[in-house]
């Protein structure tokens, strides 16, 4: 089945390139000017949106607020296009929720692979068994993770990075394994997504997550997970 793309830039030769690009990759594409129209499209039954790439510079409701919303109504992959370079507006991006981000010029054969490895880690963690977190269960079949009898929302990004240190059994996964086996792109030179998405997850899963208990940072070297 088609997977459907919502690509939301207001510049028009931009966003007909880009939609021309992914539709020669076998996606079907989605195109919004706005943020709003966007969130329209997205609140829409008829439209199945499988992932969002989603400028940071719009008009009206900027990226980040998109994202946002976004996020407050669930774990849609984001791919947050932007093009500045700076890492206070990446990390921005990244803390609004965005599993991944790509800056400007683009490159439409990079592009589609970004999308292809955020839609595969979306199709879940694989066959790990359930586990526990201290005193949050995991269950990767059903993607859901529960303190007690409360949900907490993971991402399907924050997911996949449980999984990973779980499957480790204690011990340490690198930063480079992580990357690799999360995004499954060459990122080994920018720290930025790892450290904001662990960040992320850590304010989901400690009690305390400047102090953390089960997410270790063992220095120099990555993290490992304690019981």
């Amino acid at each position: 089945m088609m997977e459907t793309l919502l690509l939301v830039e207001d510049d028009v030769r931009i966003r007909r390139s880009l939609s021309l690009a992914l539709s020669d990759e076998d996606y079907r594409v989605i195109e919004a000017a706005s943020g709003e129209d966007a969130l329209r499209l997205i609140e829409s039954t008829d439209c199945g949106v499988d992932l969002v790439l989603l400028d940071l510079m719009l008009p009206g409701m900027d990226g980040l607020g998109v994202c946002r919303r976004i996020r407050q109504q669930g774990d849609m992959p984001i791919i947050m296009v932007t093009a500045r370079t700076d890492s206070e507006d990446i990390i921005a991006g990244l803390e609004a929720g965005a599993d991944d981000y790509v800056t400007k010029p683009l490159v439409a054969s990079e592009l589609a692979a970004r999308v292809r490895a955020l839609m595969r880690r979306t199709r879940g963690p694989g066959a790990l068994a359930s586990f526990t977190v201290g005193q949050i269960s995991v269950d990767p079949s059903e993607g859901r993770a529960r303190r007690g009898t409360d949900d907490i929302h993971l991402t399907k990004t924050e997911l996949r990075l449980l999984c990973e240190l779980a499957a480790a059994a204690g011990r340490i996964v690198t930063r480079e394994q992580l990357l690799e086996r999360v995004w499954e792109y060459d990122y080994f030179g920018d720290t930025r997504l790892l450290d904001v998405h662990m960040s992320r997850l850590r304010r989901k899963i400690e009690t305390d997550a400047s102090r953390p208990a089960h997410i270790l940072t063992v220095r120099g070297q990555g993290y490992r997970m304690a019981p």
